[in-house]
């Protein structure tokens, strides 16, 4: 479905970007890895995916709160991979904490790595997909780009703001063979959440299922949390021909959570 193509996702060294890597790879799409490990650990997560299914597959480790690191990023991918043909940006952080007493720092860092970064892999994706007359830009958003939660101001301006990004990306390329969408999955079973959800048992005392349960009902009607991998098909999805008129869109995938 997808050979030929290739696509780059931000934060793939694990969870949900790694999954959709996988997807992806599955079905023939050369890969552009990306995350927080050394470069001996890229590379070598980088032949696994090419002994695994027989695709090209590179790894680099951009700081994404650097530009430039950014424009380097993309620029390897120009080079060695003919250019991208999918972008998924994925990579994001968290930090929790009421705003008045939110340090700066902190919002700054999410607002780089969760909205500007994203600002700039699609500025310079976006000429390499033009001239091409198709591409895929997937934002991994989250219910918090449509909803709030107590705590999360940086995250929620966040992703309301790479919604928004999005709607503008798709409108400006939609006559180019070009999509632009959010996926914004509620809880999805990830190491962050895994730890989270330890800690709740741990200071409760009761079992990791019963502390995941309450977590999860908390917000969603739906008591299950999402599979990584569940992500990585939508993103599949909305890469085929099927989807192609899809586009501007905000997709949930979350358990009835903003269905309240």
């Amino acid at each position: 479905m997808l050979a030929g193509k290739t696509a780059l996702i931000t934060g793939s060294s694990s969870g949900i970007g790694l999954a959709t890597a996988k997807v992806l790879a599955e079905n023939g799409a050369n890969i552009v890895l990306h995350g927080l490990m050394s470069d001996q650990e890229g590379e070598t997560l980088a032949q696994e995916f090419v002994d695994k299914y027989q695709v090209k597959a590179i790894f680099d480790g951009a700081n994404l709160m650097d530009a430039k690191a950014i424009s380097t990023l993309m620029e390897r991918a120009s080079v060695e991979m003919s250019g991208v043909d999918i972008l998924v940006n994925n990579a994001g952080i968290q930090h929790t904490e009421r705003v008045d007493t939110f340090p700066q720092p902190k919002w700054d860092a999410i607002i780089a790595i969760n909205l500007t970064a994203a600002f700039h892999t699609t500025q310079k994706a976006l000429p390499s997909m033009k001239a091409k007359g198709w591409g895929r830009i997937i934002n991994i958003a989250s219910v918090h780009g449509l909803v709030a939660s107590l705590n999360k101001s940086a995250y929620c301006a966040a992703k309301h703001g790479i919604i928004g990004f999005t709607k503008v990306v798709a409108m400006e390329n939609a006559e180019l063979g070009i999509t632009a969408n959010s996926i914004c999955p509620g809880f999805v079973d990830t190491p962050l959440i895994t730890e989270q959800i330890q800690q709740m048992a741990d200071r409760d005392g009761i079992s990791f299922e019963q502390a995941k349960r309450q977590i999860v009902i908390q917000k969603q009607s739906l008591p299950d949390m999402m599979d990584p991998r569940q992500i990585g098909e939508y993103a599949l999805f909305l890469c085929s021909d099927t989807a192609r008129t899809i586009t501007g869109a905000s997709l949930t995938i979350d358990g009835g959570w903003t269905a309240q």
